[in-house]
Order: structure tokens, then C-alpha cells, then sequence
């Protein structure tokens, strides 16, 4: 590479263009010129580039590098669950088990070198995590915020698409596919990320009882599965899809990839509760009394491997799995939390809305009270305070933007009860009080 040349027209030299953009130096400005000597009594090719199209180089080589952190950048355990505490409410002890498996994962990945001749040749298994818990109590954004603070490629896979090789549906390597893509195609740096696999609890095989049909979508894939958990060279199609011995493959090494799986295993507590020969509390369909519900998390708290054996999972698949962490149901008060401590929680998203159509918008307690008992009484966890919130802002969302600017709402119980409107009455935002409703 030499000095940077700038071609002018007006001087009667030949114009020089960018070789990547194809702007003419007149317009890009100055030129960095590089030579290339192909072979020997070759002329050499010469080659430009733009200032603009340098920056552009430098931010993806700045982005790949980013991706791989070293030893001394790896965040403490404590770091870690601080920085879950800003998102995730509750699950203090999952935070604690999940945040010390990942800093030990990568311990293990980027560890350097080891001194002491006795521990020189010590490996380091990896150990993948097993997330059991209700829907809707924050199994996937565990694993979502992990992987933002580490800054490593992070991948979702649903279990349920998956079957055996051979049959209709999508191969496990498409896991590792979606892995690759979160990377940008940089083989490297996916073969350090994490990939958190869904509704693992759905691929339990279908019966204990030997059948003559074969289960391509349950026991077939948590076969298929064992040796990606463990860590081989697994052969990835480029474009997803079925495999063809003519196409070429993608190379992926697993060994360094955290996996976590996490379902929701309903039923289980029974066979918890029936192998230590406790009677469950009777409750019909509807609303769970506060007692199941606690009664549910602590014989989930005390799951073996034999049980899960017996829910369905293949005792060499739970042994690929060793950490195993249990998440409780969410509370009315830990829903309430949700909805205004995140930094990414409902409330303060539409107080952001709100803002951008010149408006000031303000949740007493008791309103927000009221949204989390509407939402626990949907059984679905923190994804039911969107529904709520979804179906209670609607109108207030449709008529605010064409209503006067500078004015201050404030949501009641009684507006979430629908029982007065939020738009009866506002006040101008620069007035102190505000008038509910």
C-alpha cells in the first residue's frame, strides 16, 4: 500500500475510482492506493480505495473482533447476575447457577496457559444447562441477556421443528446454522457462542412402552442431538434445508458451544411428588391457589435425572445436561416489578411512546397492581402483562397522536377496569396535579 493519491480531472489526469463503491475520486475524495505483484514478470494490479469505504472496513473489522473476548474481559458471576438484575425480576438462585456456569464455560474456552505440570494436562468438560420452569417466567431472556453482556453470537432453536435425519422437518445442524448466521458467517466466532434450544421437554419420548413406529420427533432427536451437546465437526448446509451429498458443508466445531435447553415439563411435578409420595393439592381448572403453586416450585426444586428419565428424556441425553436449574412461577408482586424495574419494562416503553406524541404518561400503584393480578389470572406469566397492556392502550394509542400536545394522563385501577376513560379528563403537563382518569 503507498500514499494516498487523488486524481484531478481538472488538471488533465486520468480519473481514478474506488474499486468497492465505484465513485470517482472527484467525489470520494482522496484514494489510498495498493499494489498487488500476482506473479512473477506480472504487472502489478493496482487498486483504490475510498475513505468512506475504509471506514466501513474498519467497523467490520472492529465488529469481528469485539465478538471475541479474551480471558481478562470475562465478567465476574457477581458482574453477571448485576447485570441480570436490570432485566430479569426474581430467580435470584437460576441467576446464580446460570451466571456461574457461563463464567466457568468460558474459563474453560479461553483459558491460557496453565503452568503447573500437574493441572497442564487437565481438560475441562463443558457442562450445558437444563432451564425447567412454567412458560412465561423468563427461561429465554436469561439467556438472551447473558449472551448481550458477554457479546458473543447467540442463537434461539425450537425443538419442536426438529426431527430425525431423513424425515420432513429441519436436522439438528440447523441449530448450528442459526448459530453461524448470528455471527455474520464467521465460523470462529460461532463456535464460541450460545445456542438456547426451546420446548426441549416436547422431544420426551412418546411412551415408555417399546413401539414398533419410530419416533422421528421425540426420541430420534434427542439422539441426533447428543453428539452436537457433547461437541464434534458437524457437516452445516449453507442455506438450511435438507442435506445433498453434492453440496458443501459448513465445518462447525461444537466442542465450544454453550448449549441451554430449557422447557417447560409439565407434569413433572407429579412424578416428583409421586416418587417422594406426596399427595398433590386438588384445584380445578382456572385460577391456581397461591399453596400449587408454591407446592409446584418446591417439588420441581428437588428433580433428579431419574425423573426426567421418567418424563422422557434418554438417560444419555440428561447426562449431557449436568446443571440443572429450576425457575419459579412469578408472583402478583414479581409481575408488578416487571412492569415498571427493567430497563426495558412495559411502562416505561409506553411513557416513551407517549413522549413522542408530545404527551406525559403516569401509572399510579394501584393501576399497575390491577394489571398484574389481570395478567396472573392468565396463566402465562410476564407474556400476559403485554396482552394486558396491549388490549388497554389500544384506544389510548390510536387517539393520542391526534389530540392536543403538553398534556399529562394518568392510569388508575379504574381505567384498567375500564371503568372511566383515560382521555375524560388531562391536564396540561406543566400543572403539578394530575387528574386520574
Amino acid at each position: 500500500m503507498t500514499a494516498t493519491t487523488d486524481g484531478d480531472l481538472t488538471s488533465g489526469a486520468s480519473p481514478i475510482y474506488c474499486d468497492f463503491c465505484g465513485r470517482a475520486s472527484a467525489d470520494a475524495g482522496p484514494m489510498i492506493e495498493g499494489k498487488a505483484l500476482l506473479a512473477a514478470g506480472v504487472r502489478p494490479v493496482i487498486a483504490h480505495i475510498c475513505a468512506s469505504c475504509a471506514e466501513t472496513c474498519e467497523g467490520i473489522f472492529e465488529k469481528h473482533a469485539h465478538k471475541s473476548i479474551g480471558l481478562s474481559d470475562l465478567p465476574t458471576p457477581r458482574e453477571l447476575v448485576a447485570h441480570l438484575d436490570e432485566y430479569i425480576i426474581g430467580q435470584e438462585r437460576v441467576k446464580k447457577t446460570l451466571s456461574v456456569a457461563v463464567v466457568n464455560h468460558y474459563k474453560r474456552v479461553m483459558g491460557g496457559e496453565i503452568e503447573d505440570p500437574e493441572l497442564r494436562e487437565v481438560e475441562v468438560s463443558k457442562s450445558n444447562v437444563l432451564l425447567i420452569g412454567p412458560t412465561g417466567c423468563g427461561k429465554t431472556a436469561l439467556a438472551q441477556t447473558l449472551a448481550r453482556r458477554l457479546d458473543v453470537p447467540f442463537a434461539i432453536g425450537d425443538a419442536t421443528t426438529l426431527t430425525e435425519a431423513g424425515y420432513v422437518g429441519e436436522d439438528v445442524e440447523n441449530l448450528i446454522l442459526k448459530l453461524v448466521m448470528a455471527a455474520d458467517y464467521d465460523i470462529a466466532a460461532a463456535e464460541r457462542g450460545i445456542i438456547y434450544i426451546d420446548e426441549i421437554d416436547k422431544i420426551g419420548k412418546t411412551s415408555q412402552n417399546v413401539s414398533i413406529t419410530r419416533d422421528v420427533s421425540g426420541e430420534g432427536v434427542q439422539q441426533a442431538l447428543l453428539k452436537l451437546l457433547e461437541g464434534t465437526i458437524a457437516n452445516v448446509p449453507p442455506a438450511g434445508g435438507r442435506k445433498h451429498p453434492e453440496q458443501q458443508y459448513l465445518r462447525v466445531d461444537t466442542t465450544n458451544i454453550l448449549f441451554i435447553c430449557g422447557g417447560t415439563f409439565v407434569g413433572l411435578d407429579e412424578i416428583v411428588g409421586k416418587r417422594l409420595g406426596r399427595k398433590r393439592i386438588g384445584f380445578t381448572r382456572g385460577a391456581v391457589s397461591q399453596d400449587a403453586e408454591r407446592e409446584r416450585d418446591e417439588l420441581v426444586a428437588q428433580v433428579t435425572p431419574e425423573d426426567l428419565e421418567r418424563f422422557g428424556m434418554i438417560p444419555e441425553l440428561i447426562g449431557r445436561l449436568p446443571i440443572l436449574a429450576t425457575l419459579n412461577q412469578l408472583s402478583e408482586a414479581d409481575l408488578a416489578r416487571i412492569l415498571t424495574e427493567p430497563r426495558d419494562a412495559l411502562a416505561k416503553q409506553y411513557r416513551v411512546l407517549f413522549y413522542y406524541d408530545g404527551a406525559k404518561l403516569e401509572f399510579t400503584d394501584d393501576a399497575i397492581r390491577e394489571i398484574a393480578r389481570r395478567a396472573k389470572a392468565r396463566g402465562t406469566g410476564a407474556r400476559a402483562l403485554r396482552s394486558v397492556m396491549e388490549g388497554l392502550m389500544l384506544d389510548m394509542m390510536f387517539e393520542l397522536p391526534e389530540r392536543s400536545p403538553g398534556q399529562t394522563y394518568t392510569i388508575n385501577d379504574q381505567v384498567v377496569r375500564g371503568e372511566i376513560p383515560l382521555f375524560a379528563s388531562s391536564t396540561p403537563a406543566s400543572v403539578p396535579e394530575t387528574v386520574q382518569g
